[in-house]
Protein backbone atom coordinates (compact mmCIF):
# COMPACT_ATOMS: atom_id res chain seq x y z
CA UNK A 1 0.00 0.00 0.00
CA UNK A 2 3.06 2.12 0.28
CA UNK A 3 3.55 2.74 -3.24
CA UNK A 4 -0.33 3.46 -3.65
CA UNK A 5 0.27 6.38 -1.45
CA UNK A 6 -2.14 5.94 0.92
CA UNK A 7 -2.30 4.32 4.38
CA UNK A 8 -4.72 2.59 6.75
CA UNK A 9 -7.45 5.12 7.68
CA UNK A 10 -7.24 7.89 4.93
CA UNK A 11 -10.04 8.25 3.13
CA UNK A 12 -9.90 7.18 -0.21
CA UNK A 13 -11.89 6.95 -3.56
CA UNK A 14 -11.12 4.36 -6.17
CA UNK A 15 -12.42 4.27 -9.97
CA UNK A 16 -12.27 1.21 -11.40
CA UNK A 17 -13.30 -0.26 -14.87
CA UNK A 18 -15.95 -3.09 -14.93
CA UNK A 19 -17.73 -4.31 -18.09
CA UNK A 20 -20.76 -1.87 -17.35
CA UNK A 21 -18.35 0.99 -17.04
CA UNK A 22 -16.45 2.76 -14.42
CA UNK A 23 -17.67 2.48 -11.03
CA UNK A 24 -16.95 4.53 -8.34
CA UNK A 25 -16.07 3.50 -4.20
CA UNK A 26 -14.91 5.98 -1.62
CA UNK A 27 -14.39 5.11 1.87
CA UNK A 28 -12.18 4.34 4.72
CA UNK A 29 -8.95 1.98 3.85
CA UNK A 30 -9.16 -1.25 6.27
CA UNK A 31 -6.38 -2.78 7.21
CA UNK A 32 -6.10 -6.81 5.78
CA UNK A 33 -4.25 -9.74 5.00
CA UNK A 34 -4.98 -9.92 1.48
CA UNK A 35 -3.57 -8.28 -1.52
CA UNK A 36 -7.19 -6.70 -2.08
CA UNK A 37 -7.62 -3.23 -1.24
CA UNK A 38 -10.88 -2.87 0.99
CA UNK A 39 -12.60 0.26 2.38
CA UNK A 40 -15.30 0.76 4.52
CA UNK A 41 -18.15 2.34 3.07
CA UNK A 42 -20.15 5.57 4.22
CA UNK A 43 -23.33 2.33 4.43
CA UNK A 44 -21.21 0.67 6.65
CA UNK A 45 -20.19 -2.15 4.97
CA UNK A 46 -16.78 -3.05 3.47
CA UNK A 47 -15.50 -3.73 0.20
CA UNK A 48 -12.81 -5.51 -1.28
CA UNK A 49 -11.41 -4.00 -4.98
CA UNK A 50 -8.23 -5.81 -6.71
CA UNK A 51 -5.58 -3.29 -7.25
CA UNK A 52 -5.47 -3.94 -11.05
CA UNK A 53 -6.29 -0.78 -13.37
CA UNK A 54 -7.84 0.81 -10.66
CA UNK A 55 -7.05 4.72 -10.49
CA UNK A 56 -6.69 5.91 -6.65
CA UNK A 57 -7.19 9.17 -4.91
CA UNK A 58 -6.54 10.25 -1.60
CA UNK A 59 -9.69 12.31 -0.15
CA UNK A 60 -8.00 13.16 3.14
CA UNK A 61 -5.29 11.38 5.36
CA UNK A 62 -5.90 9.52 8.53
CA UNK A 63 -4.70 12.40 10.57
CA UNK A 64 -6.48 15.06 9.05
CA UNK A 65 -9.54 13.55 9.18
CA UNK A 66 -12.19 15.72 11.04
CA UNK A 67 -13.27 14.44 14.64
CA UNK A 68 -16.92 13.62 15.21
CA UNK A 69 -19.06 16.31 15.65
CA UNK A 70 -18.69 16.98 19.26
CA UNK A 71 -16.24 14.88 20.22
CA UNK A 72 -13.61 17.59 20.36
CA UNK A 73 -15.70 19.66 22.89
CA UNK A 74 -14.37 17.30 25.46
CA UNK A 75 -10.94 15.83 26.40
CA UNK A 76 -10.00 12.14 27.76
CA UNK A 77 -10.57 11.77 31.44
CA UNK A 78 -12.11 14.97 32.00
CA UNK A 79 -15.33 15.23 34.00
CA UNK A 80 -17.92 18.04 32.85
CA UNK A 81 -20.29 19.62 35.00
CA UNK A 82 -22.78 19.71 32.37
CA UNK A 83 -22.77 16.08 31.20
CA UNK A 84 -24.13 13.23 32.52
CA UNK A 85 -22.55 10.27 34.05
CA UNK A 86 -22.16 6.60 32.60
CA UNK A 87 -21.11 3.71 33.84
CA UNK A 88 -20.05 1.22 31.21
CA UNK A 89 -19.25 -2.23 32.62
CA UNK A 90 -17.90 -4.98 30.48
CA UNK A 91 -18.23 -8.39 30.72
CA UNK A 92 -16.65 -9.48 27.47
CA UNK A 93 -16.84 -9.49 23.57
CA UNK A 94 -15.71 -7.70 21.09
CA UNK A 95 -17.51 -4.32 21.55
CA UNK A 96 -15.26 -4.01 25.44
CA UNK A 97 -12.32 -4.25 23.53
CA UNK A 98 -9.73 -1.60 22.48
CA UNK A 99 -10.49 -0.72 19.28
CA UNK A 100 -10.08 2.04 16.54
CA UNK A 101 -13.80 1.36 14.63
CA UNK A 102 -12.71 3.67 11.40
CA UNK A 103 -9.06 1.34 11.05
CA UNK A 104 -10.23 -1.57 12.64
CA UNK A 105 -7.02 -2.08 15.45
CA UNK A 106 -8.24 -3.92 18.06
CA UNK A 107 -6.26 -4.80 21.56
CA UNK A 108 -7.96 -6.97 24.03
CA UNK A 109 -7.52 -3.87 26.81
CA UNK A 110 -10.76 -1.65 28.47
CA UNK A 111 -9.97 1.58 30.55
CA UNK A 112 -12.17 5.23 30.32
CA UNK A 113 -9.35 6.52 28.06
CA UNK A 114 -9.18 3.50 25.81
CA UNK A 115 -12.66 4.06 25.51
CA UNK A 116 -12.64 7.58 24.47
CA UNK A 117 -9.89 7.05 22.31
CA UNK A 118 -11.40 4.01 20.28
CA UNK A 119 -15.21 5.79 20.41
CA UNK A 120 -14.01 9.70 20.82
CA UNK A 121 -17.86 10.38 19.89
CA UNK A 122 -19.06 8.99 23.74
CA UNK A 123 -16.88 11.41 25.38
CA UNK A 124 -19.34 14.17 23.94
CA UNK A 125 -22.21 12.45 25.06
CA UNK A 126 -21.40 11.32 28.80
CA UNK A 127 -18.34 11.60 31.65
CA UNK A 128 -17.47 7.30 31.28
CA UNK A 129 -16.15 5.27 33.89
CA UNK A 130 -15.21 2.18 32.96
CA UNK A 131 -14.39 -1.28 34.62
CA UNK A 132 -14.36 -4.88 33.71
CA UNK A 133 -16.41 -7.30 36.29
CA UNK A 134 -16.24 -10.50 33.45
CA UNK A 135 -13.73 -11.34 30.42
CA UNK A 136 -15.71 -14.44 29.01
CA UNK A 137 -17.54 -15.21 25.80
CA UNK A 138 -21.20 -14.86 26.28
CA UNK A 139 -21.53 -18.92 25.98
CA UNK A 140 -19.66 -18.95 29.27
CA UNK A 141 -22.14 -16.56 31.09
CA UNK A 142 -23.81 -18.52 33.81
CA UNK A 143 -26.54 -17.55 36.41
CA UNK A 144 -24.21 -17.56 39.08
CA UNK A 145 -22.26 -14.62 37.12
CA UNK A 146 -25.53 -12.26 37.18
CA UNK A 147 -25.44 -12.09 40.59
CA UNK A 148 -22.38 -10.25 40.87
CA UNK A 149 -23.52 -8.20 37.92
CA UNK A 150 -26.52 -7.08 39.30
CA UNK A 151 -24.45 -6.36 42.15
CA UNK A 152 -21.78 -3.89 40.79
CA UNK A 153 -24.75 -2.22 38.32
CA UNK A 154 -26.80 -1.93 41.63
CA UNK A 155 -23.65 -0.63 43.61
CA UNK A 156 -22.73 1.91 40.04
CA UNK A 157 -26.80 3.89 40.17
CA UNK A 158 -25.97 3.89 44.10
CA UNK A 159 -22.86 5.94 43.50
CA UNK A 160 -24.53 8.70 41.18
CA UNK A 161 -24.25 7.01 37.82
CA UNK A 162 -27.02 8.46 35.52
CA UNK A 163 -27.31 5.43 33.17
CA UNK A 164 -25.33 2.08 33.46
CA UNK A 165 -24.43 0.48 30.18
CA UNK A 166 -23.41 -3.19 30.16
CA UNK A 167 -21.36 -4.35 27.01
CA UNK A 168 -22.20 -8.20 26.16
CA UNK A 169 -21.61 -11.16 23.43
CA UNK A 170 -24.59 -11.01 21.88
CA UNK A 171 -25.54 -14.53 21.95
CA UNK A 172 -26.96 -14.80 25.30
CA UNK A 173 -27.62 -11.65 26.13
CA UNK A 174 -31.25 -11.61 26.20
CA UNK A 175 -31.00 -13.80 28.92
CA UNK A 176 -28.32 -11.86 30.65
CA UNK A 177 -30.98 -8.35 30.22
CA UNK A 178 -34.37 -10.74 31.87
CA UNK A 179 -31.91 -11.40 34.62
CA UNK A 180 -31.09 -7.61 35.42
CA UNK A 181 -34.06 -6.91 34.64
CA UNK A 182 -35.96 -8.91 37.58
CA UNK A 183 -32.98 -8.58 39.90
CA UNK A 184 -32.87 -4.58 39.57
CA UNK A 185 -35.40 -2.00 40.02
CA UNK A 186 -34.34 0.66 38.61
CA UNK A 187 -34.03 4.37 38.69
CA UNK A 188 -32.28 5.09 35.66
CA UNK A 189 -31.58 3.50 32.42
CA UNK A 190 -29.92 -0.23 32.36
CA UNK A 191 -28.53 -0.60 28.68
CA UNK A 192 -27.24 -3.62 27.39
CA UNK A 193 -25.02 -3.88 24.30
CA UNK A 194 -22.91 -5.56 21.96
CA UNK A 195 -21.90 -5.95 18.06
CA UNK A 196 -22.58 -8.96 15.67
CA UNK A 197 -19.65 -7.90 13.72
CA UNK A 198 -16.29 -7.43 15.26
CA UNK A 199 -14.56 -4.08 13.60
CA UNK A 200 -12.07 -6.11 11.33
CA UNK A 201 -14.79 -7.27 9.65
CA UNK A 202 -17.39 -6.23 7.27
CA UNK A 203 -20.00 -3.81 8.03
CA UNK A 204 -19.08 -3.70 11.02
CA UNK A 205 -21.98 -2.97 13.70
CA UNK A 206 -19.80 -2.01 16.82
CA UNK A 207 -19.52 1.71 17.14
CA UNK A 208 -22.93 2.53 16.50
CA UNK A 209 -24.52 0.25 18.46
CA UNK A 210 -22.00 1.90 21.83
CA UNK A 211 -22.93 5.54 20.41
CA UNK A 212 -26.58 4.58 20.14
CA UNK A 213 -26.32 2.73 23.93
CA UNK A 214 -25.05 5.72 25.47
CA UNK A 215 -27.63 8.25 24.41
CA UNK A 216 -30.74 5.63 25.88
CA UNK A 217 -28.30 5.61 28.87
CA UNK A 218 -28.91 9.44 29.15
CA UNK A 219 -32.57 9.22 28.37
CA UNK A 220 -35.47 9.39 30.66
CA UNK A 221 -35.74 6.00 30.34
CA UNK A 222 -35.65 3.80 33.29
CA UNK A 223 -35.58 -0.13 32.81
CA UNK A 224 -33.37 -2.38 31.49
CA UNK A 225 -33.45 -2.90 27.58
CA UNK A 226 -30.96 -3.71 24.82
CA UNK A 227 -29.86 -1.44 22.18
CA UNK A 228 -28.77 -2.99 19.11
CA UNK A 229 -28.96 -2.29 15.40
CA UNK A 230 -32.78 -1.77 14.01
CA UNK A 231 -31.71 -2.75 10.13
CA UNK A 232 -28.84 -4.26 8.24
CA UNK A 233 -28.04 -0.73 7.75
CA UNK A 234 -26.35 2.24 9.96
CA UNK A 235 -29.40 4.10 10.01
CA UNK A 236 -30.93 3.29 13.53
CA UNK A 237 -30.87 1.38 16.49
CA UNK A 238 -34.16 0.16 18.43
CA UNK A 239 -34.76 -0.21 21.94
CA UNK A 240 -35.84 -3.79 22.88
CA UNK A 241 -37.52 -4.50 26.51
CA UNK A 242 -35.07 -6.67 28.20
CA UNK A 243 -37.67 -9.45 29.05
CA UNK A 244 -38.99 -9.77 25.52
CA UNK A 245 -35.83 -9.48 23.23
CA UNK A 246 -34.11 -12.46 21.43
CA UNK A 247 -31.50 -12.71 19.21
CA UNK A 248 -33.29 -14.14 15.61
CA UNK A 249 -30.28 -14.50 13.68
CA UNK A 250 -26.80 -15.84 13.62
CA UNK A 251 -24.99 -12.68 12.13
CA UNK A 252 -26.94 -10.30 10.82
CA UNK A 253 -26.95 -7.16 12.01
CA UNK A 254 -30.55 -6.33 12.74
CA UNK A 255 -30.67 -10.01 14.81
CA UNK A 256 -32.39 -8.93 17.76
CA UNK A 257 -36.49 -8.61 17.83
CA UNK A 258 -38.62 -7.90 20.60
CA UNK A 259 -40.72 -10.67 20.53
CA UNK A 260 -44.72 -10.43 21.60
CA UNK A 261 -43.71 -6.70 21.97
CA UNK A 262 -43.17 -3.51 20.18
CA UNK A 263 -39.67 -1.95 20.55
CA UNK A 264 -39.35 0.89 23.35
CA UNK A 265 -38.71 3.09 20.56
CA UNK A 266 -35.37 4.08 18.16
CA UNK A 267 -32.13 5.87 18.07
CA UNK A 268 -32.15 7.51 14.97
CA UNK A 269 -28.35 7.74 13.98
CA UNK A 270 -26.56 10.19 12.35
CA UNK A 271 -22.60 9.15 11.22
CA UNK A 272 -20.06 11.64 13.25
CA UNK A 273 -23.01 13.68 14.51
CA UNK A 274 -23.92 12.50 18.47
CA UNK A 275 -25.71 16.03 18.87
CA UNK A 276 -27.90 15.16 15.99
CA UNK A 277 -28.70 11.50 17.23
CA UNK A 278 -31.58 11.09 18.61
CA UNK A 279 -33.71 9.11 20.73
CA UNK A 280 -37.71 8.78 20.07
CA UNK A 281 -39.69 6.71 22.12
CA UNK A 282 -42.92 5.17 21.16
CA UNK A 283 -44.11 2.97 23.58
CA UNK A 284 -44.86 3.25 26.91
CA UNK A 285 -42.17 2.59 29.07
CA UNK A 286 -41.07 3.34 33.21
CA UNK A 287 -39.41 6.47 33.51
CA UNK A 288 -36.65 8.05 35.08
CA UNK A 289 -37.13 8.40 38.81
CA UNK A 290 -40.04 6.89 39.05
CA UNK A 291 -38.76 3.85 40.99
CA UNK A 292 -36.60 3.58 43.85
CA UNK A 293 -33.31 1.39 43.25
CA UNK A 294 -33.77 -2.28 44.88
CA UNK A 295 -31.16 -5.08 44.52
CA UNK A 296 -33.56 -8.40 44.42
CA UNK A 297 -30.30 -10.65 43.45
CA UNK A 298 -31.14 -14.04 45.08
CA UNK A 299 -31.98 -16.47 42.56
CA UNK A 300 -32.35 -20.55 42.51
CA UNK A 301 -30.06 -21.38 39.51
CA UNK A 302 -30.70 -24.99 40.12
CA UNK A 303 -33.54 -24.68 37.23
CA UNK A 304 -33.31 -25.86 33.71
CA UNK A 305 -35.19 -25.75 30.02
CA UNK A 306 -36.36 -29.27 28.06
CA UNK A 307 -37.40 -28.45 24.74
CA UNK A 308 -39.91 -30.48 23.48
CA UNK A 309 -39.97 -32.97 20.37
CA UNK A 310 -41.72 -35.86 18.72
CA UNK A 311 -40.76 -39.37 20.29
CA UNK A 312 -39.34 -37.16 23.26
CA UNK A 313 -38.47 -39.86 26.49
CA UNK A 314 -40.03 -38.89 29.21
CA UNK A 315 -36.88 -40.13 31.01
CA UNK A 316 -35.52 -36.70 29.79
CA UNK A 317 -37.63 -35.19 32.49
CA UNK A 318 -37.84 -37.95 35.11
CA UNK A 319 -33.48 -37.06 34.62
CA UNK A 320 -33.93 -33.65 36.26
CA UNK A 321 -36.42 -34.82 38.94
CA UNK A 322 -34.73 -37.07 40.30
CA UNK A 323 -31.41 -34.94 40.24
CA UNK A 324 -32.86 -32.56 42.72
CA UNK A 325 -33.77 -29.75 40.32
CA UNK A 326 -35.80 -27.41 41.88
CA UNK A 327 -38.01 -26.01 39.20
CA UNK A 328 -38.18 -27.08 35.00
CA UNK A 329 -39.42 -24.64 32.42
CA UNK A 330 -40.48 -26.69 29.31
CA UNK A 331 -40.68 -25.56 25.43
CA UNK A 332 -43.36 -27.13 24.33
CA UNK A 333 -45.75 -27.06 20.91
CA UNK A 334 -48.05 -25.11 19.50
CA UNK A 335 -50.46 -23.88 22.47
CA UNK A 336 -48.38 -25.37 25.00
CA UNK A 337 -48.34 -29.53 24.85
CA UNK A 338 -45.98 -32.12 25.34
CA UNK A 339 -46.42 -35.78 24.83
CA UNK A 340 -49.01 -37.24 27.03
CA UNK A 341 -46.30 -39.69 27.73
CA UNK A 342 -44.61 -37.30 30.06
CA UNK A 343 -47.97 -36.16 31.70
CA UNK A 344 -47.32 -38.45 34.36
CA UNK A 345 -43.44 -37.22 34.63
CA UNK A 346 -45.43 -33.65 35.47
CA UNK A 347 -47.13 -34.69 37.90
CA UNK A 348 -44.46 -36.44 39.77
CA UNK A 349 -42.49 -33.27 39.66
CA UNK A 350 -45.38 -30.95 40.72
CA UNK A 351 -46.06 -33.43 43.81
CA UNK A 352 -42.42 -32.99 45.13
CA UNK A 353 -42.88 -29.64 45.04
CA UNK A 354 -40.67 -28.99 41.77
CA UNK A 355 -43.02 -25.92 39.79
CA UNK A 356 -43.21 -27.17 36.06
CA UNK A 357 -43.84 -23.94 33.62
CA UNK A 358 -45.29 -24.65 30.02
CA UNK A 359 -43.48 -22.15 27.06
CA UNK A 360 -43.87 -22.56 23.40
CA UNK A 361 -41.22 -23.50 20.12
CA UNK A 362 -43.81 -20.55 18.30
CA UNK A 363 -42.45 -17.91 20.25
CA UNK A 364 -45.41 -15.67 19.20
CA UNK A 365 -48.27 -15.72 21.18
CA UNK A 366 -49.66 -17.22 24.45
CA UNK A 367 -50.10 -20.37 25.98
CA UNK A 368 -53.71 -21.78 25.98
CA UNK A 369 -53.72 -24.98 27.91
CA UNK A 370 -58.04 -25.38 27.77
CA UNK A 371 -58.39 -25.98 23.82
CA UNK A 372 -57.24 -29.86 23.35
CA UNK A 373 -57.23 -32.63 25.63
CA UNK A 374 -53.43 -32.80 26.45
CA UNK A 375 -53.71 -29.34 27.59
CA UNK A 376 -56.23 -29.84 30.28
CA UNK A 377 -54.56 -33.04 31.48
CA UNK A 378 -51.39 -30.80 32.03
CA UNK A 379 -53.18 -28.09 33.88
CA UNK A 380 -54.73 -31.00 35.97
CA UNK A 381 -51.09 -32.37 36.57
CA UNK A 382 -50.14 -28.80 38.20
CA UNK A 383 -48.84 -26.73 35.03
CA UNK A 384 -48.25 -23.11 35.39
CA UNK A 385 -48.38 -21.39 31.81
CA UNK A 386 -45.88 -19.12 30.92
CA UNK A 387 -48.25 -16.69 29.39
CA UNK A 388 -46.55 -15.06 26.75
CA UNK A 389 -43.21 -15.24 27.53
CA UNK A 390 -40.24 -16.46 25.82
CA UNK A 391 -38.71 -19.68 26.97
CA UNK A 392 -35.54 -18.24 28.11
CA UNK A 393 -37.25 -15.08 29.47
CA UNK A 394 -39.33 -18.02 31.48
CA UNK A 395 -36.36 -20.04 33.25
CA UNK A 396 -34.87 -16.57 34.73
CA UNK A 397 -38.34 -15.51 35.81
CA UNK A 398 -38.18 -19.28 37.18
CA UNK A 399 -35.43 -18.91 38.61
CA UNK A 400 -35.68 -15.49 40.03
CA UNK A 401 -39.02 -16.07 41.76
CA UNK A 402 -37.41 -19.06 43.68
CA UNK A 403 -35.42 -16.88 44.87
CA UNK A 404 -37.90 -15.38 46.27
CA UNK A 405 -40.45 -18.15 47.54
CA UNK A 406 -40.34 -21.69 47.82
CA UNK A 407 -44.07 -21.39 48.35
CA UNK A 408 -46.11 -23.54 45.88
CA UNK A 409 -48.95 -21.16 45.62
CA UNK A 410 -46.93 -17.99 45.58
CA UNK A 411 -44.65 -19.66 42.97
CA UNK A 412 -47.73 -19.72 40.81
CA UNK A 413 -48.88 -16.28 41.55
CA UNK A 414 -45.43 -15.14 40.84
CA UNK A 415 -45.06 -16.20 37.57
CA UNK A 416 -48.18 -15.04 36.62
CA UNK A 417 -47.87 -11.48 37.64
CA UNK A 418 -46.02 -8.99 35.04
CA UNK A 419 -43.10 -7.73 37.06
CA UNK A 420 -40.89 -6.65 34.80
CA UNK A 421 -42.92 -6.39 30.97
CA UNK A 422 -42.09 -10.05 30.44
CA UNK A 423 -45.98 -10.47 30.02
CA UNK A 424 -47.74 -8.66 27.57
CA UNK A 425 -51.33 -7.16 29.11
CA UNK A 426 -53.02 -9.26 31.79
CA UNK A 427 -55.46 -11.78 32.53
CA UNK A 428 -58.31 -12.22 34.61
CA UNK A 429 -59.59 -15.75 35.97
CA UNK A 430 -62.98 -16.85 35.16
CA UNK A 431 -64.75 -20.23 36.62
CA UNK A 432 -65.25 -21.88 33.63
CA UNK A 433 -64.91 -25.87 33.80
CA UNK A 434 -66.35 -28.07 36.38
CA UNK A 435 -63.09 -29.93 36.84
CA UNK A 436 -62.00 -27.71 39.29
CA UNK A 437 -59.66 -25.06 37.04
CA UNK A 438 -60.51 -21.51 35.89
CA UNK A 439 -60.26 -20.38 32.87
CA UNK A 440 -58.12 -16.93 32.07
CA UNK A 441 -59.14 -14.36 29.17
CA UNK A 442 -56.98 -11.87 28.25
CA UNK A 443 -57.83 -8.05 28.32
Amino acid sequence: MQKLEFEEGDRIRIRKETDSGVAVYEGICMPTASRNIVIKLDSGYNVGIRPENVEIEVVSKAGALSEPKGADKVAKGKIEERLPSLAILSTGGTIASKVDYRTGAVSPQFSTEDLLEAIPELGAIANIKGKVVYSILSENMRAEYWRKLAAEVYNEIKSGADGVIVTHGTDTMGYTAAALAFMVQTPVPIVLVGSQRSSDRPSSDATMNAICAAKVACSDLAEVVVVMHGSTSDDFCAIHRGTKVRKMHTSARDAFQSINDVPIGTVQYVANDVESTRVEFSAAYSKRGERELELRDKLETKCTLIKSYPGADPAILEFFVEQGYKGIVLEGTGLGHVSAEWIPGVTKAVKRGIPVVMTSQCLYGAICDRVYNTGRDLLHAGIIEGEDMLPETALVKLMWVLGQTRDMEDVRRMMHENVAGEIKGRRVKTDCFSKGFSEEKSL
